[in-house]
């Protein structure tokens, strides 16, 4: 709202504010009104005129919830404009007529200020839950109910005469009563919270109730006196309402800020019905507050019944999210453990289950590449196509990262192509990366009686076939380079099917895993790929080579590093071809690595590739016998060469088929290395 309006405005209705204060003083001392222009008869309509203005002002100069406040002061207007006629036509009569014009003017303020009210609850209370509106609606009736058994019963009690004057007369506490009611609703609609315009609001129609129930009463009994001191409670009403057109309106999420009090007062308004309906069975109580309180009760139960509805709700809600994948929508792993579970109980030997455990291909690649949104993109992406597949075939799981399950009942039909088309599903191409699955397939029960094991050979079969995907595109990839080698030169086959016959028999030796003497021997096959960046000139010289030959031959290491990784399956093999010449003491190249932290693999390859080549012919000498050369390595054992491989290496020679024994000899358990 504009700042220098809503500044001018505020201090207006401080001012408004200080006039009535002196004015009550002056009645509660006996002063009367003064003589002059300040407290004379009169002056106070100039002051519920000027509130009335201020909160059309608000309407006309700020956009936001003009409606609201235009129908409110619209109403101020026309209870100033009764209050104008009051005082000019009826103050100093003998006897009041009712109805009359002011009574008119006054009449229509409930319903303008009921719709103003209502619009203005509307605009600032959105998307609020519907227990809120109920709880509105309890507060409301239970309020109402008790103005009806407290002003209204007093007021029926007094009023007599003609029809049109006892209507009017109940009309006010009516009204007061609608307005009241309305305004306790939006406290609860707000969560209870105690928000500056709807505490302003409901400080003014309080007055104007307990004014409007005083004038009744003392009406009735003929006490009343124009510019009583209750008097002022009409006109500071009027004031209260227009400082609250004025007031910022507040944001913020009510029910996450209420607390107890979404409860706590609720039920404060619920007991008021229920104890009014007890009163009502010892005193008289009207009809109408009965009524009310009975429907504040009603509320109460629809409370109830929206509430069970919500925890139902959200407790459906809570069990599909502990058993469904945030990101797909599919099933996660708790799901798949009960379906699975439940499968196993009911599959029979004629009727089995597939379980399929399915795990991306090249995923890393792409999240690396692309980034972690299009990878979960793309998780999405892949997560509906499997389920639209499995679709009436089977249910689909998500187990984390980038795995997936698959629960089959193939019934008449063969599995098989069930799940291929499901592993299909799972895989995508384009533009820099390429996505496929592999998957390990389990019957049941006829393969696995509980979930742990159906799971656990379903994901040893998975990886056994992503060993041997990724065994196939390495060797490949090395063949084409044993390709290279061989047109190069024929010799060069010979020395290296040599040297990785020697090196796989010593890595088993070692007792390694299958994985790890494969690449030991795509290693050993592949350690001289560097040397087809060496002019044959210098590889074939027949004499010593000088220093700047030697650098060309000590570059071949690194050079046959860089060949062997671009193809990415063989990165584990280009780390091994690397340190082929490194030295156990150090002094090898390219660099410089001692002992154990030369790769295992690599000091194998190190010490079969030199002894094939001091047995072979070379254009600079003849090849040492097996025995000499057998002598020369254990020679150059702890210096140039792993005293460990030596040993086994001649234990291959010897034909000893089995390891020996690597921790009866200190010395060998000391050097004996660690995998890598």
């Amino acid at each position: 709202m504009p700042a220098r309006a809503s500044l001018i405005a505020r201090w207006t209705v401080r001012l408004l504010g200080a006039w009535l204060v002196v004015f009550e003083a002056c009645r509660i001392a006996g002063a009367g009104f003064a003589d002059g222009p300040w407290f004379g008869k009169g002056v106070h309509d100039v002051v519920l005129v000027a509130a009335s203005l201020l909160c059309l002002a608000r309407a006309i100069l700020v956009a936001r919830e003009r409606a609201a406040w235009a129908l409110i002061g619209l109403g101020l207007l026309s209870w100033s404009l009764g209050e104008i006629y009051y005082t000019l036509v009826i103050w100093d009569a003998e006897s009041i007529p009712i109805p009359s014009p002011a009574d008119a003017g006054y009449l229509l303020f409930p319903p303008l200020a009921f719709a103003g009210l209502a619009t203005l609850l509307r605009a600032r209370v959105r998307n609020a839950p519907r227990t809120l509106w109920v709880d509105g609606l309890t507060a409301a009736l239970a309020a109402a109910a008790l103005s009806a058994a407290i002003v209204f019963h007093a007021v029926l009690g007094s009023v007599g005469g003609e029809p049109m004057a006892v209507a009017t007369n109940l009309a006010y506490p009516l009204g007061d009563l609608l307005l009241l009611g309305l305004v306790v609703g939006a406290f609860a609609l707000n969560g209870w919270r105690l928000q500056r315009t709807w505490v302003l609001l409901g400080l003014g129609i309080g007055t104007f109730w307990v004014a409007d129930s005083l004038y009744l009463v003392f009406t009735a009994q003929g006490t009343y006196e124009p510019g009583s001191v209750f008097d002022v409670g009409w006109w500071a009403g009027i004031v209260l309402v227009a400082r609250a057109a004025w007031t910022p309106a507040e944001t913020g999420d009510a029910v996450q800020r209420a607390g107890i009090r979404l409860i706590a007062l609720p039920t404060v308004f619920a007991a008021v019905g229920l104890a009014l309906l007890v009163f009502a069975a010892f005193i008289h109580v009207t009809p109408l507050a009965v009524l009310l309180a009975g429907a504040s009760l009603a509320t109460v139960m629809v409370r109830l019944l929206l509430t069970f509805r919500d925890y139902m709700a959200m407790l459906a809600r809570s069990r599909e999210e502990s058993l469904s994948d945030s990101l797909t929508g599919l099933g996660n792993r708790r799901a798949l453990r009960l379906d699975l579970e439940a499968a196993l109980e009911s599959s029979a030997d004629d009727d089995p289950v597939v379980l399929a455990l399915f795990d991306l291909d090249g995923f890393k690649h792409y999240n690396d590449s692309f980034g972690h949104p299009a990878g979960d993109a793309l998780l999405a992406r892949l997560g509906e196509q499997f389920a639209r597949t499995l679709r009436g075939r089977g249910r689909a799981y998500r187990m984390g990262g980038d795995e997936f399950c698959a629960l089959v009942e193939p019934g008449a039909e063969v599995a098989e192509p069930i799940v291929a088309a499901a592993a299909a599903a799972l895989s995508e191409s384009g533009e820099g990366f390429t996505i496929g699955c592999s998957y390990g397939v389990v019957t049941l029960p006829w393969e696995a009686s509980g979930a742990a094991d159906a799971l656990g050979l379903a994901d040893r079969r998975m990886y056994a076939q992503k060993r041997d995907g990724r065994a196939s595109a390495s060797r490949q990839s090395k063949d084409v380079l044993v390709q290279t080698l061989l047109e190069r030169g024929a010799e060069l086959g010979d020395h290296h099917r040599a040297v990785a016959g020697h090196a796989e028999r010593v890595a088993r030796l070692f007792g390694l895993d299958a994985d790890e003497i494969a690449r030991i021997r795509h290693a050993a096959e592949l350690h001289d790929i560097g040397k087809v960046a060496i002019p044959d000139d210098i590889l074939n010289k027949p004499g010593a080579l000088d220093e700047a030959e030697w650098e060309f031959v000590r570059s071949h290491t690194v050079v046959g590093e860089r060949i062997v990784a671009a193809a990415p399956a063989l990165a584990p093999v280009a780390a091994l071809v690397r340190s082929t010449h490194e030295h156990f003491d150090g002094s090898g190249y390219p660099d410089a690595t001692a002992g154990r932290d030369i790769p295992l693999g690599a000091r194998i390859v190190s010490v079969c590739d030199a002894y094939d080549a001091m047995i072979s012919e070379r254009p600079y000498g003849d090849g040492l016998s097996p025995a000499e050369a057998r002598a020369e390595l254990r020679r150059c054992a702890g210096a140039q060469f792993d005293p460990v491989v030596v040993d086994l290496l001649g234990a291959v020679l010897d034909g000893i088929d089995a390891a020996p024994d690597l921790h009866a000899d200190p010395a060998i358990r000391v050097a004996a290395p660690q995998t890598r």
